[in-house]
């Protein structure tokens, strides 16, 4: 169907937001019951069609979507497909996600609300992966949308190394990139390692687009330094659901409560809010191939109604990673949240960007790699801070540069090769075929 899709500005206060989602719940509902799935859940029985049913509506599990790959959620016909996704997550097991064209319209307008705007002047590397996940596809369809030069850089590719997307950068004049953290992280090593200084020498790029790991405020802003002080504009969705959060010019992520309906749920109660901390619950409002009624993301958010400076009525979300990612060790209680607040809390001059933690039952290891020159003291100031801020047992250890990320990830530059069948002699026809 043809959906009539709001844009921010068609709302003045949260009363007329929720107006709005009660209008298209019906349809969303009426949509959804197309599906193999939602068809099965409500055979005998009178199913859900207004918005007072909503509440009454059983959540939509992970593993549902697993238990009907790879069709059973689907609402339309075959015919009327644009693509197909899947996404395993840590479990392995695929889940499959599709979308119309209609869908793109409105995955790719929710992905261009970024309040650094997006346009026909910008160079845009899209650094995330191409493959069966949504990132860069989703990017590069807002990319477009907005008139942008798109550069589709991927990752995870033999064809990109982390130096040829340095070079890019630099000779392209890229205005803006798409990646995730630790991403962002490794592009400034490789530019340190290639001679450039990030903070100086890319003088076009004015924002850096991220997702897909949890983003403390105090990370973000370290980020931000590395790369001479540009904003790092975090946003938050899933190859299930595209974008459902992006963030505002006072740091704050808001969901984009005009096109879905957001819910917090208490896992230990089975209770329902519309706000608190809990696990989060999104019912797309505009969707045809693949509509999902109160899906578990299973995330840990905090989701707040208060109101933000920056104007924007909008709920307020703070994503916190997915259940069960505490650790305890001694009396502590360990997440890698807080470790990362407390690494990136040391100087920016003493170059750590990358660290890793080992959570035992009696003790944490936390090793870092960090040059000569600020190694001890950073060993110091993070053995203080960790006594300081979590009282737990604790072995720190700094380690020179490239021991956790080896020089060659920074500077290779790997040819990639077409396959050849016929050979001179002398030469290694072992690669015949094989062509990485």
């Amino acid at each position: 169907m043809s959906w009539s899709r709001p844009e921010p500005g068609d709302w003045s206060s949260p009363a007329e937001l929720a107006a709005l989602q009660r209008r298209q719940l019906p349809r969303v509902i009426a949509q959804a019951l197309r599906s193999p799935f939602y068809a099965a859940r409500y055979e005998g029985r009178t199913p859900p069609s207004t918005a007072d049913d909503f509440a009454g509506i059983e959540l939509t599990t992970k593993q549902d979507l697993r238990d009907q790959y790879p069709f059973g959620m689907l609402a339309v016909e075959r015919e009327r497909l644009a693509t197909y996704h899947e996404s395993s997550g840590t479990s392995g097991e695929p889940t499959a996600s599709y979308y119309t064209d209609e869908d793109w319209t409105d995955l790719a307008e929710r992905f261009a609300r970024k309040w650094t705007g997006i346009d026909s002047s910008d160079t845009f590397l899209v650094r995330t992966p191409y493959g069966l996940v949504i990132t860069g596809h989703l990017a590069q369809a807002a990319g477009r949308l907005r008139g942008a030069t798109v550069v589709p850089g991927d990752a995870r590719s033999l064809a990109t190394p982390l130096a040829r997307m340095v070079r890019v950068l630099k000779s392209l004049d890229v205005t803006l990139t798409w990646c995730n953290p630790t991403e962002i992280t490794m592009l400034a090593a490789a530019a340190k390692a290639a001679g450039l200084r990030p903070d100086r020498d890319f003088p076009a790029l004015r924002a850096m687009f991220t997702a897909a790991e949890p983003l403390t405020e105090v990370r973000r802003r370290r980020l931000s330094e590395i790369w001479g002080g540009i904003p790092v504009v975090e946003e938050y969705g899933s190859t299930e659901t595209g974008t459902i959060a992006g963030q505002c010019p006072e740091g704050r992520l808001h969901l984009w409560a005009d096109r879905a309906v957001f819910e917090v749920y208490d896992p230990a109660t089975g209770e329902v809010s519309a706000a608190g901390r809990g696990q989060m619950v999104v019912t797309p409002l505009y969707r045809d191939a693949m509509p999902l009624l109160r899906y578990n993301l299973a995330d840990e958010v905090e989701v707040a109604t208060d109101p933000c400076p920056c104007g924007w009525l909008l709920p307020t979300v703070t994503v916190l990673g997915r259940a069960g990612t505490e650790h305890t060790v001694g009396a502590a209680t360990v997440t890698q949240q807080r470790l990362e607040e407390i690494v990136f809390s040391l100087p920016v001059s003493y170059e750590v960007m990358f660290w890793r933690a080992m959570a035992h039952s009696d003790v944490l290891r936390l090793e870092f790699e960090a040059p000569d020159a600020t190694r001890e003291q950073a060993v110091k100031e993070l053995g203080e801070a960790l006594d300081r801020e979590l009282g737990v047992p604790h072995r720190v250890t700094g380690l020179p540069l490239g021991t956790l990320v080896p020089a060659e990830a920074l500077t290779a530059q790997r040819d990639i090769l077409k396959a050849r069948y016929l050979f001179a002699e002398g030469e290694d026809w072992d690669k015949a075929v094989m062509y990485f």
